[in-house]
């Protein structure tokens, strides 16, 4: 294994064994939502954004958003996993697996977290009541989930896992995370249960721990099962460092093999998760003519602190707490902009280190590290490639020439 310049710490350039798995750095692509896809279908805007990051240089790059089941998409367009995507994915996996890279299928479920679909009956979600992240488009009210519905999810999971090693993805991520029905249960924002699954953070856990067991029985032979989890949701009466050190725990228990340790939640907290307020002006322009989306977006940023500014880094200490109290292979991932601080990274012990924005900005960032051409990434922290998700050619850095709409209309495997 290549040593760093520190000594006895690991490379960031070294392999990394992850499960059944083996990465050839430690770099990853982090989940973000790419909005490249129609009618649930990837595209080869898609297709190629996740081969130009294997071949840039990303050991695993994630693919972002798929929905386990219809109901559980946020995005009209989003992909929901069927049989009838099984030959764009493999289209994507192989593209990948040609440039040296590895992939990993990102499964979620969105519960009470839908934007912009509407449904015409009660969003599912840990606790009933108000579903603020329904008003955007009238899904008012949530209702909590019983025992059929915990084992349905469950099992969709696990569906979505198989179909995810059938089209040859070598990880699954479960997200559980930024305010999407996992993190529904963890979340003391969301959980007020009173049963088995709610009020200490080890009953809240719980149901998450069981999609990850079933998750990894379906596959953990064959795929690496990876969590992304929250290390604080950043608000008052949210998730803390603590909670997250528990739910490590309980997660590490039941088998997983990699944690990505991210942070915030979409509704309460966006500022927290990207570590630097929203670009109030580009939503603007992405949502010109839905002046709703407009305000709820400023609502949204109201509870932003005062005079916060970007800093590299930004959830090291949160994260160390969760390095402290387990011993799997842990991301770190929050405002990792230079060769400096993925050396960082590994000295204080994470294992990885994840990244979005300033692989948008550049996807052979990773291969530039590596041949001493830059240390320092040219993102600028603008947050102007967010509101992007939004953006109907796709999700891009907007100091970069703007995506070809075309490529967004065309299935990934070329299928009509």
């Amino acid at each position: 294994m290549t040593q760093s310049a520190t000594g006895s710490n690991p490379s960031p350039f070294s392999s990394l064994s992850v499960g059944p798995i083996t990465l050839r750095n430690r770099f990853i692509k982090s989940g973000a939502n790419e909005n490249m896809y129609r009618k649930g279908f990837p595209t080869k805007a898609l297709l190629e954004h996740h081969r130009d990051l294997a071949a840039g240089g990303i050991a695993l790059t994630t693919m972002a958003y798929a929905a386990v089941a219809k109901v559980g998409r946020t995005l009209p367009d989003q992909l929901w996993l069927r049989p009838e995507v099984l030959p764009d994915l493999k289209a994507i996996t192989d593209a990948v697996h040609a440039e040296g890279g590895k992939i990993s299928l990102q499964l979620t479920h969105g519960g009470s977290f839908v934007t912009s679909i509407f449904l015409p009956h009660r969003t599912i979600s840990a606790s009933g009541g108000l579903n603020l992240a329904g008003l955007f488009h009238g899904n008012i009210l949530q209702r909590p989930m019983k025992e059929k519905d915990m084992a349905l999810v469950t099992q969709q999971f696990a569906d979505g896992a198989r179909m995810a090693r059938e089209a040859g993805f070598d990880a699954v991520e479960i997200h559980m995370g930024h305010g999407y029905l996992l993190n529904q249960f963890i979340s003391p924002l969301s959980n007020q249960r009173s049963d088995e699954y709610g009020g200490s953070a080890e009953n809240r856990a719980r149901f998450p721990a069981r999609v990850l067991a079933a998750v990894k029985e379906a596959v953990g032979e064959d795929l690496a099962v990876i969590a992304k989890i929250n290390v604080a949701d950043g608000v008052r009466r949210g998730a803390t460092a603590e909670d997250a050190v528990v739910t490590a725990k309980v997660l590490e228990s039941q088998g997983a093999d990699m944690l990505v340790l991210s942070g915030g939640r979409n509704v309460e907290s966006t500022w927290f998760m990207f570590g630097s307020p929203m670009n109030q002006e580009e939503f603007a322009k992405i949502f010109k003519y839905k002046p709703l989306q407009r305000l709820l977006m400023k609502a949204a940023a109201a509870g932003t602190p005062k005079g916060l500014k970007f800093r590299e880094m930004y959830f090291e200490d949160y994260s160390r707490k969760v390095r402290a109290a387990v011993t799997l292979p842990l991301a770190y991932l929050g405002g990792v902009k230079s060769l400096d601080n993925a050396e960082k990274a590994m000295a204080e012990g994470f294992d990885a280190v994840a990244m979005a924005r300033v692989l948008l900005h550049d996807p052979a960032l990773v291969n530039k590290f590596q041949d001493g051409s830059v240390r320092q990434s040219g993102c600028t922290s603008c947050n102007a490639c967010i509101p992007q998700i939004y953006n109907q050619a796709g999700t891009y850095c907007v100091l970069n020439e703007p995506l070809d709409p075309a490529m967004n209309e065309v299935r990934a495997s070329g299928l009509s």
